[in-house]
């Protein structure tokens, strides 16, 4: 844009984007002004409410000739549906807008729906290939998939299918796989890609052909394979960094599997996950959900303490070795806390049951009601309770209650006169 903009000195751009100061964006646009705003939708979004820092990019906006949303497909993707509708609230009706997407997804015809007036759509389509018109990824793209008897076998081949390809270890979700794969057909490019499916997967194909209209074309298996696994298992030993590239490399595969919104066809009970860890020549399971309380016979363990591994960046180690001391720093009174802790818990319970013990004593000895009068009381629920359920009648009711008051001692009478009585 720099170089675009060198013939034309009038016009004047900004860049605004994740990572920079806000504050200091702000500030420029506020002294320099510029004619063509670049920016990501977030950072964008949050522009707009600056007006209390003294920019009002509203106002600024109105005057709004064109708005440019490039791989708008990839922008609704990454969750900017929301940050996009708000921009657009606050854009003026009248503009012309160029949306540009590598694909045609149901999400990107909901904001051609929302933000655009009269559209007009421009396909860039090979001449006379019928096939185009139905399929959505590039002419010049070749879609391919292979079986596997297990995703270990991928680090076997991983090497025979580089050039101009994009490899899938773990299948994409449907939105997004169309516009995978056409990250290696761009410009009128020659581009392949490759998906590696289990034997149960291969449903995927048909539903892909039907679901994005993205045909798979069979891979011809390949034929003398060389076993990379120890080279790898080796360099796991020896750097810390390929250590933990394998072991981030298996919780998202097993992941993928666990969130993929194809779950009939993509099942993670079907995973054979000491095969998997094998393949990618790990030396020890990772902790995770997925394994919790599952035991695995076939895959050993290396016998060696994956803390002792360093990293062959000495910068890195350094960063690491100082981390591992703060950490034990910290874990040393966090072990005396929850002693202590613990027994003031102990004590809390014993404070407690004190309380209530002494609160109790002293509405026993505040209580004016004494042993003879709670027993006539009880007497008298029982009589009741007689009377309800017809054991006895009302008369030896009222008898036994007149009965019962006879046979109470009498307040003592005080004479209340002065003296001079008759």
């Amino acid at each position: 844009m720099g170089r675009f903009l060198q013939g034309f000195p009038q016009f004047r751009q900004i860049l605004l984007i994740g990572g920079s100061n806000p504050i200091e964006d702000v500030e420029k646009f506020k002294t320099q002004g510029a004619n063509i705003v670049i920016a990501t939708p977030g950072r964008l979004e949050d522009m707009f409410r600056r007006k209390a820092d003294g920019l009002d990019l509203a106002t600024a906006v109105k005057s709004l000739d064109v708005l440019v949303l490039d791989e708008a497909d990839r922008l609704l993707d990454m969750g900017f549906e929301v940050s996009l509708n708000t921009i657009l609230g606050y854009l003026p009706k009248q503009r012309r807008t160029g949306l540009f997407s590598a694909t045609q997804t149901q999400e990107l015809e909901k904001l051609v729906r929302a933000g655009l007036r009269n559209p007009v759509r421009i396909t860039v389509k090979e001449k006379g290939v019928a096939a185009s018109s139905v399929q959505k990824t590039p002419a010049r793209l070749s879609n391919y998939y292979t079986v596997i008897l297990f995703k270990g076998d991928i680090v076997c081949i991983f090497c025979a299918y580089i050039a101009h390809s994009l490899i899938k270890l773990n299948t994409p979700s449907i939105s997004s796989f169309v516009h995978r794969c056409g990250r290696t057909a761009r410009i009128g490019n020659q581009g392949n890609a490759l998906v590696f499916l289990l034997p149960m997967e291969e449903s995927y194909v048909n539903f892909l052909s039907i679901n994005q209209k993205c045909p798979l074309q069979l891979y011809p298996p390949v034929k003398d394979v060389v076993d990379v696994l120890p080279k790898l298992k080796a360099m796991a030993l020896g750097d810390r960094a390929m250590f933990e590239k394998g072991m981030k490399a298996f919780v998202s595969c097993v992941q993928a599997y666990a969130k993929h919104e194809c779950s009939l066809i993509f099942r993670i009970k079907d995973l054979d996950f000491a095969a998997l860890a094998r393949g990618f020549a790990l030396l020890r399971l990772p902790k995770m959900p997925e394994l919790r309380g599952k035991t695995f016979p076939d895959f050993k363990q290396e016998a060696i303490n994956t803390d002792s591994i360093r990293f062959k960046d000495k910068n890195r180690e350094k960063q690491r070795q100082k981390w591992l001391a703060d950490l034990k720093e910290k874990e040393t009174p966090l072990k005396k806390n929850f002693i202590k802790n613990k027994a003031w818990s102990k004590q809390k319970n014993k404070k407690e049951r004190k309380k209530k013990k002494a609160s109790k004593r002293k509405l026993d000895e505040e209580s004016d009601v004494d042993n003879e009068d709670l027993n006539e009381l009880l007497n008298d629920t029982r009589l009741l309770k007689k009377l309800k359920k017809g054991k006895i009648s009302e008369e030896d009711f009222d008898k036994h209650l007149s009965s019962a008051g006879s046979s109470r001692p009498k307040p003592a009478e005080v004479d209340s006169s002065d003296g001079d009585g008759e």
